[in-house]
Parts: C-alpha cells; sequence; structure tokens
C-alpha cells in the first residue's frame, strides 16, 4: 500500500465512522437517535483510532490537512509530500461522506430537519460569531498538533520512514481527539481538520437529498483556515521551545 492510498482509506474510515455517529444520533428513526454529545465524542475518537490503525504503518496517519501542514511547518515533514496527502485526505474524506449517506439513506428521508441532514455531513457553530468560531477551531487544533509534537519528536529517520499520527500509537490520539470534544467541540462541533469539514461539505452540495438545508458557504471557510492556523501556531510555538 502506498502513503497516499493508506491516506485515502484511513480518512475514509474516519469519516464513514464519525459521519456516521452523527447520522446515528440526529436522524429521524435510527436505533441510536438523540444518543447526545458523548456518544458522538466518544465515536469520532474512535474513528481516529480505526484510521491510525489502518493508514499509519504505511503513512503516519496524517489524515487531516492541518496535521500535515503542521508537520511540514515545523520541518519534520517533506513540503514536497504535503499536496499528494492533502490530496489524498480529501478524497478519504468525500468517499467516506458518501457511503455515509448511502448508509443512512432511509433515514435521511425520514428526516424532515434540512439542517440535521447537513450536520451529518459537516460542522456549523453552536452560536455564529466569525470571530469566536474562528477562534474555536484555531485553540481546538493547536491542542491536537501540540499533543502530537510532545508524543513524539516527530524526526524523519534517515531511512526515509515516515513519521506523523502513526508513529504515536492509536490510542493517545484517541485519548487527545476525544478530549478535545467534550472540552471544546461545543462552539463549533470541533472540525478541526479541513478536510473533515469541506470534502463532506462538497458531498452534501452534489448529492439529491430531497429536503436538504443549504450548504452555508459563508462559514464553511471557518473549519479550513482555522485548524490550518491552529496547526502553525502550533508548529511555531514547539520548535520555539524546543
Amino acid at each position: 500500500m502506498t502513503p497516499f492510498t493508506a491516506e485515502i482509506l484511513g480518512t475514509f474510515f474516519l469519516i464513514l465512522i464519525g459521519g456516521g455517529v452523527v447520522a446515528n444520533v440526529v436522524l429521524t428513526g435510527t436505533n441510536g437517535q438523540n444518543g447526545g454529545w458523548i456518544v458522538i465524542t466518544t465515536a469520532w475518537a474512535l474513528a481516529v483510532y480505526i484510521g491510525v490503525v489502518v493508514a499509519g504503518p504505511h503513512s503516519g496517519a496524517h489524515l487531516n490537512p492541518a496535521v500535515s501542514i503542521g508537520l511540514a511547518l515545523a520541518g519534520k515533514f517533506d513540503w514536497g509530500q504535503v499536496a499528494p496527502y492533502v490530496g489524498a485526505q480529501f478524497i478519504g474524506a468525500m468517499l467516506g461522506a458518501f457511503f455515509v449517506w448511502l448508509f443512512y439513506r432511509d433515514h435521511f428521508l425520514k428526516t424532515e430537519d434540512g439542517a440535521l441532514k447537513r450536520a451529518v455531513f459537516c460542522t456549523s457553530p453552536a452560536v455564529r460569531n466569525y470571530a469566536s468560531n474562528f477562534f474555536s477551531e484555531v485553540i481546538g487544533t493547536f491542542v491536537l498538533l501540540y499533543a502530537v509534537f510532545s508524543f513524539t519528536d516527530a524526526n524523519i529517520a534517515d531511512s526515509g520512514q515516515v513519521v506523523g499520527l502513526g508513529s504515536l500509537g492509536a490510542i493517545p490520539v484517541t485519548f487527545v481527539v476525544w478530549a478535545i470534544g467534550l472540552a471544546l467541540g461545543g462552539t463549533t462541533g470541533y472540525a478541526i481538520n479541513p478536510a473533515r469539514d469541506l470534502g463532506p461539505r462538497i458531498i452534501h452540495a452534489l448529492l439529491p437529498i430531497p429536503g436538504k438545508a443549504g450548504n452555508d458557504w459563508s462559514y464553511a471557510w471557518v473549519p479550513v483556515a482555522g485548524p490550518i492556523v491552529g496547526a502553525g501556531l502550533a508548529a511555531a510555538l514547539f520548535v520555539w521551545l524546543n
């Protein structure tokens, strides 16, 4: 398996499980309807676990453009690899979102609230204040990336071994993502990953979902720009302190 394929597959599993739990909780008539925030944050954390286990040995399991960019900014990942990794992450995220829709198609048809249908694919703020929403995504991603840097020295070995989330082991990352969701996720839904939000948002726009809400493109920049800035700040602080 190539790193490109691994990033596609790992991100696919991330979104299949992460988007799947949102569908299970918010769509009408599922066995998990109204399961609540604990269910959502726990499954998203375990989605990261699955993605890292699948992709880690082959790509380092970035699964997130903010991780790839943050590592590159810190001089720990080859900039020439960033674009292929990000492209693979978007492909995987879009495929994952499509299969969530396919899996829960009957429940999408039963659900009347278009905003709930959109929530399966992408995030939206609890209180719409773009400055605050941007700040939330910056801080959430900052915590994620600084934890990544702290778990490993993130050095690329002489053998050329890829370094990323896979070098940390899946369990520590799972707990970090879970903690971010529980503590910092209530304001924006903690995208903390541009591919996780924008890729499925595009799929939402393309799919023929009856009664769906608009795609909220006016907000879509927040879960893209915020995580990238947060990753950059984490990289800068880590390099400065080390």
